[in-house]
This record gives structure tokens, C-alpha cells and sequence, in this order.
């Protein structure tokens, strides 16, 4: 399939608002090999524009057969200019990586960009070819598509690159979505972003040093993938990842499993001449073979201990390691990550975050709605000012009273192991000397929820906290069914005693109130 003359099943087509692109003419499999083609030119990586480059590129338009020349001369040129930088110009558009460098395709460069791209492109070192290969199934008449920059940035920064480096604005379906999914998809993807920040930060030395933590860290991020879709061409680098961090602590049951997974994800994604996949499929039938293997022996195990006759959500929990969740059904309601949010999705303090901050006059951020982080007290010690080590879904995390008082405020009969904490407005901090945590400075967001601290917290006495920060019970109702977004600034106000009060005496608010909001913060 080096050209669309002999290609079957795609066929270069009018476009309406793009121009010309590639279109299936059958149906086409997930995991199909779409195109593999050679370069008919090429230039090395990082090659400055200078009069020797321009002298190459012409002498190998040149060598081009008339077909080959009229097809590149009728690629896209986004950066017109004078007659002698018309080649480097349609090069600078339509070039696509190859080994060391980038190279022009006759087919693979015809094809549009889409951030929920239905293909996926690659270099195969093995044959030395361009290849593209359907990541899902493609029917009849649909376009084909690419993603030419990272579809793991969210809506606005992927805009602002394609319309800086592409000169245009995708209009893609991911890009179309309304603007409360949008919001949620651009969450997941940022939470994606840090994780692999995480996971990668501290190399080998965070596998040996902590390696549930990081194991953890790839969960969450295979579960958010599959929430932004799913078969998402980022799942076989986690799978690697977490076969790494497995047999690094000889666990190679895991790392088998971890390992034929990403090379089932390879092979959708690159086909079965694929070098990454051929390597994957052999260090699956020998996990001792991957280079983090014999650094530790923890959690060791042989190829053969995989579990038999669990179902899919057991061997998942199996698989990832993860503790038996023992919380109240009624909890389901705190997994709203909008209003509260894992640490991991919280923003960061050196940033200004839109999704949590708004200015009136640009030079001064206030939280525009309300977010409160949750966690379990793992351990707590009081040296220079009140230290805890608290446990969420991303692992372990340090947070520090930067408060007057120094965290004293804090009654000793509250500090206990297996207790929830609750801090409202919560933000990334960090740390010198430690893992990045939360550095609380403001005993008013934290005090109104450690008064309801018990070891299994429940959702109703956290929903009775949020009532009980506002000056009116029915507004609250209101307001969290989304007539209106409650002010921030209702946190500052005296009314807040009165109604804490209100809520100690006046019993029957409890579990009419509960079971209202329960409803509406789903």
C-alpha cells in the first residue's frame, strides 16, 4: 500500500471545510493497517532553515517523478512567502516524523487532524515505512483522521497549539462537546497529565521507594483514560509502566499480565511488525527480562500465580493491588470530583486554575465555586507546628498547618488515625524536603469539618457541614440543584455559629436535609 493507487480501502476525497482528506471506501476493522508508505523526501531532525537546506530539498523535489511533484505542490502551505521557500514551506505543513527526522508522504499527509482521531500514525523502524492504523472500527464514507499534537491537553491549550503551529481551529466532536462535558473531559485529561508527571518524576527510585503509591498513580490513570475513551492510545504506555513498577519487586505474575496488555494495545496501534510490539510480546513470555526486574523482592511471585475464577472487577482489584474498599454505600455521593476533588486534581497554588479561580478586575483570584478535598488521617506528629500524613485515592499525602496557631487550634481528641479531614478550597503545595502536599493556612476551612470527625464518615454528616456553612437551608438546596452558584464569601460571615448551632439542636434537619442533597450533589 505505498500509494492510494493500489489502495483498497481508502481513497483521497473533497472534504467540505478542509479540503482534501482521506475517506474509507469500505469498512475498515479496528487494528487495520489503513497505510505504509516511504518518504519521497526527507530531512534530518533539527535542520535549520540555511541555503544548504533549501539546496536539498529542491534537488529531491526535483528527482520526484511529475506525479510526485504535482502531489507535493498541491499540499497545503501555511506559511506563503517568495517562490524560493515555497518548499520548505509545504514541507513545514505536512511533514511527519520519521526515524531521526521528518519526511513527506503522498498519502499519510493528506490526512486531517481530529483530536478524537479514528487512526493513528507511527514510524516503523522494523520495515522503515509510515504506517496508519485504524483505532477503531471505520465505517464506509467516514473520514480518516490523525492527531497531529498531543490529544492529552485539554480543549483550550490543544486550540492554542493547533492555531499557533497549523493555522486553524478544530471544530473535531471532542472539541464540539458542550461545555459541561467539555469541562469534565478537560479535567480528566489534566489529571492524566499530572499523574504521568508523577509517575515519571522520581524514576526507579519511586518504584523501589514507594512502589503502591506509584502502582496507584497508573490506576487512576487507566481508569480516567477509559473514562475519556475507550481503547485510548495512551493505555499501552500505562500498562508498561505498571509492568516495570510490578517486576521491579519481582512480582512477575503482574508484570506478565501488565505486559501482554500493552502489547495488545501496540499491536491495535502499530501492527504486528512493529519493533515495540515484538519487544512487549517477548518480555511477556520472560517478565525477568525487563530491565527493572531483581531491584527487590516484596512482592514476589512466579509467572504462573494469576489468580483463576475471579471476575473482571476482582482481578482488577487483584491486578492493581487495591485495598477492599470497606466505605458506606451512602458514600457514593462523595465521588463527585468536581466538589470534591482527589488531591491530583486540586490546583496548584503557583498557578491560577479557571476551573477554580475567577478575577473581576484580572490582577486579584477568588474561588468561584466550592471544592473541598477529603482524606483519611494516616498519621500526625507535632513538632514545630501540626504535621499529617493523610490518605486519598492518590496515595499519601503530607499537609501542613501553616496557621497561627500552628495547627493547636486542633483538639487532641480529633486527632486521631482513621478519622476524615475535610478542607475546603484545598491546593497542591510544594514542598522543600517532601512529597508535594497541602499547606493550610486558614483554620476556618478546616475546623467547620473536623467538628464531625468520625472513623467511618458519612455522607450525611458532611452534607450537614455544607449546610451548616451557609445562611439559609433552602438557598443551599437551591443552589446545589444549579438555580444558582452559592458566594464563597458566605464562609466569612457570623451567620455561620448560628446555623452550626442550628443544626445541633434542630434534629430532624439532619435527615430530611441529608436525603434532599444527597440527590442533588449526585
Amino acid at each position: 500500500m505505498s500509494s492510494l493507487a493500489n489502495n483498497e480501502i481508502v481513497a483521497l476525497r473533497e472534504v467540505p471545510g478542509k479540503g482534501k482528506g482521506l475517506i474509507a471506501t469500505h469498512r475498515i476493522l479496528k487494528g487495520t493497517r489503513v497505510l505504509s508508505e516511504e518518504p519521497i523526501i526527507r530531512i534530518p531532525e533539527d535542520t535549520p532553515d540555511s541555503p544548504a537546506l533549501r539546496a536539498s530539498l529542491r534537488r529531491q523535489v526535483d528527482e520526484l517523478t511529475s506525479d510526485q511533484r504535482r502531489a507535493f505542490l498541491s499540499m497545503c502551505n501555511i506559511y506563503p512567502g517568495e517562490a524560493d521557500s515555497q518548499y520548505l514551506g509545504i514541507f513545514r505543513t505536512n511533514a511527519l516524523p520519521i526515524e531521526s527526522g521528518s519526511g513527506i508522504f503522498l498519502a499519510a499527509c493528506r490526512i486531517n487532524h481530529a483530536c478524537d482521531n479514528n487512526a493513528q500514525k507511527a514510524w516503523n523502524e522494523g520495515i522503515k515505512r509510515h504506517t496508519v492504523h485504524a483505532l477503531r472500527d471505520i465505517d464506509k464514507g467516514e473520514e480518516i483522521t490523525i492527531t497531529y499534537i498531543s490529544i492529552l491537553n485539554n480543549r483550550r491549550t490543544r486550540q492554542e497549539a493547533l492555531r499557533k503551529k497549523f493555522k486553524f481551529t478544530c471544530s473535531c466532536n471532542l472539541c464540539s462537546l458542550p461545555p459541561h462535558l467539555s469541562a469534565e473531559s478537560d479535567r480528566r485529561l489534566d489529571e492524566i497529565l499530572r499523574l504521568d508527571a508523577r509517575i515519571g518524576r522520581d524514576g526507579l527510585v519511586g518504584i523501589l521507594s514507594d512502589p503502591k503509591r506509584v502502582l496507584g498513580y497508573v490506576d487512576q490513570q487507566v481508569r480516567l483514560y477509559n473514562e475519556q475513551t475507550l481503547d485510548d492510545v495512551g493505555l499501552p504506555r500505562a500498562f508498561f509502566d505498571a509492568a516495570q513498577i510490578t517486576v521491579a519487586h519481582g512480582d512477575l505474575a503482574r508484570a506478565r499480565v501488565f505486559t501482554e496488555r500493552a502489547a495488545a494495545g501496540w499491536l491495535v496501534l502499530e501492527g504486528d511488525d512493529s519493533p515495540r510490539v515484538l519487544n512487549a510480546k517477548k518480555l511477556a513470555q520472560d517478565p525477568s527480562s525487563h530491565d527493572t526486574y531483581g531491584n527487590s523482592t516484596a512482592w514476589r511471585t512466579a509467572v504462573d500465580d494469576v489468580p483463576q475464577g475471579l471476575d473482571s472487577n476482582e482481578f482488577e482489584n487483584w491486578i492493581w493491588k487495591r485495598e477492599k474498599e470497606n466505605e458506606p454505600e451512602q458514600l457514593g455521593i462523595l465521588r463527585n470530583q468536581v466538589i470534591f476533588p482527589s488531591f491530583l486534581q486540586l490546583p496548584d497554588e503557583t498557578d491560577v486554575d479557571d476551573d477554580f479561580f475567577k478575577s473581576r478586575d484580572g490582577v486579584n483570584y477568588r474561588p468561584w465555586r466550592h471544592w473541598c478535598f477529603l482524606a483519611e488521617i494516616v498519621d500526625f506528629a507535632t513538632i514545630v507546628r501540626l504535621h499529617m500524613e493523610v490518605k486519598d485515592v492518590a496515595g499519601i499525602i503530607p499537609l501542613s498547618f501553616y496557621t497561627d496557631r500552628r495547627g493547636s487550634e486542633i483538639e487532641l481528641s480529633q486527632l486521631c488515625k482513621g478519622y476524615t479531614i475535610a478542607v475546603l478550597y484545598a491546593q497542591q503545595h510544594a514542598f522543600a524536603f517532601s512529597e508535594p502536599g497541602i499547606r493550610h493556612e486558614d483554620p476556618t476551612f478546616f475546623k467547620v469539618c473536623l467538628l464531625f470527625l468520625c472513623s467511618q464518615l458519612s455522607c450525611g454528616i458532611f452534607l450537614i457541614c455544607l449546610v451548616a456553612l451557609t445562611t439559609d437551608i433552602p438557598t443551599v438546596i437551591r443552589q446545589l440543584a444549579g438555580a444558582e452558584r452559592p458566594s464563597p464569601e458566605v464562609f466569612y460571615g457570623s451567620e455561620w455559629h448560628e446555623n452550626m448551632s442550628r443544626v445541633r439542636e434542630t434534629g430532624y434537619i439532619f435527615e430530611e436535609v441529608c436525603e434532599v442533597l444527597a440527590v442533588l450533589v449526585l
